[in-house]
């Protein structure tokens, strides 16, 4: 999946579903989201996970840094997804793997945990640097104010995804109307607004 056609279908799709096991992902692939982020498995599972994501027509990313036995800074654990598996691209929070996940044609999203100023400073930081161009970004807790959206947005210049502690309605439409152009909940009531 392309850049430009992996931000479509996340702009037309903005609640995505976060599965962290085999209930989850279950209920998932019955709802009415097009997009699953996988949280969970192992190098012997995942294959079988991402399967069943895309025999029910959905995008499959696998956020590699929460799988057992891939879960390490290596680029090796994105060739093992790309020759073993379907996926339509990876999550993860190490931004030198970003690089080499774009060179196999995975679709990416770099996930950031906004703990204070200096997490801020981070995604600036990385904004500016060579080579670290991931499609989308995610950013948790996805309850922050609208004011630090846009803040996102403005530094980053990259579509942000909010993730985390999303639990009804008004968050998701706190997070959208501040500026991201999804949501990402493990939260399966909030699969179906």
């Amino acid at each position: 999946m392309k850049n430009r056609e992996f931000i479509n279908k996340i702009e037309l799709n903005p609640i995505i579903a976060a599965v962290k096991n085999d209930e989850g992902l279950k209920t998932a692939l019955g709802e009415d989201v097009e997009i699953i982020f996988v949280l969970y498995g192992d190098i012997c599972s995942i294959s079988r996970i991402v399967k069943e994501i895309k025999a029910a027509g959905k995008v499959a990313m696998v956020h590699v840094d929460l799988i057992t036995g891939l879960n390490n800074s290596k680029e090796v654990c994105l060739d093992f997804i790309k020759n073993n598996t379907e996926a339509d691209g990876i999550i993860t929070t190490k931004s030198n793997l970003i690089s080499h996940a774009k060179e196999l044609g995975l679709s990416t999203v770099l996930r950031y945990f906004i703990l204070d100023s200096l997490a801020l400073q981070n995604i600036e930081k990385q904004a500016r640097a060579q080579g670290v161009k991931p499609d989308v970004i995610e950013f948790l807790p996805g309850i922050v104010l609208q004011k630090m959206i846009r803040r996102i947005n403005k530094v980053s210049r990259v579509p942000v995804i909010a993730g985390g502690l999303i639990a009804d309605k008004e968050d998701v439409m706190n997070a959208l109307e501040g500026g991201a152009i999804a949501i990402s909940t493990t939260n399966e009531a909030v699969w179906g607004l």
